[in-house]
């Protein structure tokens, strides 16, 4: 097995995929939180189930061109709220949250809906890059022999 075998077989390709939404999405939520006060401003989010249908449909496709393996490239596609450029950048296509809490500035904005999905997104980061770290600590012992 070559060592590229190593890093885009398993879970890796699919975690990696995870945190680099999350990344995206937190320059959205945070620019959300900026412009708190501007008027007129619309608060703009991808949408995480979406994201995880998306998600589930690549690592089917990648499940079946693999014969069940579950190696290879995750082709994310750009059926969803995130696109993965070649370069391995990632676009999202995010929505207007319409919060229908329109105030008199003509702002629409839930703050508290705004720290919950600062939460949110701060845990799924976490959960994926630590889930990475994990793998890949598993991969240093197995290469160094020292299970």
């Amino acid at each position: 097995m070559s060592i590229q075998g190593l890093t885009d077989g398993g879970a890796i390709p699919a975690l990696e995929a995870m945190a680099r939404f999350s990344a995206a999405r937190q320059r959205l939520i945070a620019d959300n939180v900026a412009n708190l006060d501007t008027p007129g401003y619309t608060p703009l989010d991808a949408d995480p189930e979406a994201f995880q249908a998306q998600m589930g449909r690549a690592i089917d496709e990648r499940r079946q061109g693999a014969q069940g393996i579950g190696t290879g490239p995750l082709e994310v596609g750009s059926r969803g709220p995130m696109r993965q450029l070649p370069g391995g950048e990632v676009v999202l296509d995010p929505s207007a949250l319409n919060e229908n809490l329109l105030f008199h500035d003509k702002n629409d904005r839930n703050l508290e809906r705004i720290m919950q999905d600062v939460s949110e997104n701060l845990l799924a980061f976490r959960a994926a890059t630590e889930l990475m770290r994990n793998r890949f600590r598993t991969i240093e012992l197995a290469i160094r022999e020292r299970f």
